[in-house]
């Protein structure tokens, strides 16, 4: 299994038709033949531009990149909104401040993960769900019947300015705005050469970022993204694909729904056990998740010789304890890593694990906990590796 593919190289390749699939308004701006997508939230998304990921990479680690994404907003709104959303969310929602926004869980009855997202509050009783992939939609209008509550997708699509100069990129863009006060999970609408747009300080990478949240098919996305590789311009901005977001998403350890984890998986078990408020009154999937474990079966995992893309499977004592779900070669750490879920609690850092790549070889790999950075996010885990 060679070292040199990646995040954008680990499944299989179909041609599909987009019909039934949304396509980017921002798409004229990048597409060429060379250029793969793939699907979320059934919108089209550039999986690999054909570029070099590994360059792509370093211009985010280093400088800044335009990424174009399939996240999708849901809206929810009327007077009785709070009541839906603390009834489906596991984390508490009462207390969100408009203009702020915060990671948000919906789990089915048995406790286990059906979405994950970042919730917005616009104001008292309107919020925003930019949700991963699936149909969110349907579970919230399950759920509020006998509510005065309106859903509605409000066709928005979102892009990400992610890197170091991300922030310096918002300032050239617009003037209206004050940077240092411009917070993590803070939210604003700006104005961008004469449109406003919702904008986050968020976004899926781990580095510094923010996203922008279109209204409608009415925007002129293409002036928008001609506005911002202007602006950019002095801040050397370029564009790129999945492929190198994917591959700083797993250093920063952050997770995929639907690739991490899904409705068989419970928060704890992956490691988002801190945005469960059990606490709270009733919320769907409370009484369940009472019950279960605490401690999580999700960690990171090292590999010298190869890259741990997901579906491999992880050994001790000749036994199968686990597999990996994602993974990537990263450039910064010069070696391939991922996720390892496992099948039961153990204290697998301290385990002398194997794990059998697709020709059946056996390669010694590390656990460690996530992400694979420190909490400063300046001293990686693994120098102290030492893998054969």
């Amino acid at each position: 299994m060679s070292l040199k593919k990646n995040y954008g190289d680990s499944h299989d390749l179909f041609v599909v038709s987009s019909k039934r699939f949304d396509i980017s308004p921002y798409i004229s701006k990048y597409y060429d033949k060379k250029i793969v997508f793939g699907i979320s939230a059934n919108r089209f998304y550039p999986l690999s531009n054909g570029n070099d990921p590994i360059e792509s990479y370093w211009n985010l680690r280093k400088k800044v990149v335009l990424y174009d994404v399939p996240e999708k907003p849901l809206e929810i709104s009327g007077s009785d909104s709070l009541i839906l959303l603390e009834k489906v969310f596991s984390r508490t929602i009462s207390d969100l401040k408009i203009n702020r926004a915060r990671y948000a869980i919906a789990c089915n009855y048995d406790g286990g993960i059906i979405m994950d997202g970042i919730l917005i509050r616009l104001s008292s009783n309107k919020f925003w769900y930019i949700h991963a992939d699936g149909n969110f939609e349907t579970w919230l209008l399950a759920h509020s019947e006998g509510l005065k509550v309106n859903i509605r997708d409000p066709k928005s699509w979102a892009i990400q300015i992610q890197g170091p100069s991300a922030l310096k990129v918002l300032k050239n863009c617009v003037t209206s705005i004050d940077i240092e006060k411009f917070k993590y999970f803070h939210c604003r609408n700006l104005n961008f050469g004469g449109q406003n747009f919702l904008v986050s300080r968020t976004g899926w990478t781990g580095e510094l970022g923010f996203e922008i949240y279109s209204n409608g098919p009415q925007d002129d996305h293409l002036h928008l993204w001609d506005y911002i590789m202007e602006r950019g311009k002095d801040f050397n901005i370029k564009t790129s694909s999945l492929d190198s977001m994917g591959i700083r998403r797993i250093e920063a350890g952050i997770l995929d729904y639907g690739t991490d984890m899904n409705r068989f998986n419970d928060p704890f078990e992956v490691g988002l056990g801190k945005f469960i408020d059990l606490s709270k009154g009733f919320f769907i999937g409370k009484d369940k998740l009472l019950t279960v474990n605490k401690k999580t079966k999700l960690f990171g995992i090292i590999c010298q010789n190869i890259i741990p893309f997901s579906g491999l499977k992880i050994f001790y004592k000749n036994k199968i304890v686990g597999q990996t779900t994602v993974g990537a070669f990263s450039p910064y750490f010069g070696r391939g890593i991922g996720y390892a879920l496992f099948n039961y609690n153990n204290n697998w850092i301290e385990k002398k694990l194997y794990i059998k790549d697709h020709e059946n070889n056996l390669h010694d790999c590390q656990i460690v906990t996530l992400p694979f950075f420190d909490e400063s996010k300046k001293i990686p885990k693994l120098v102290n590796a030492n893998l054969s």
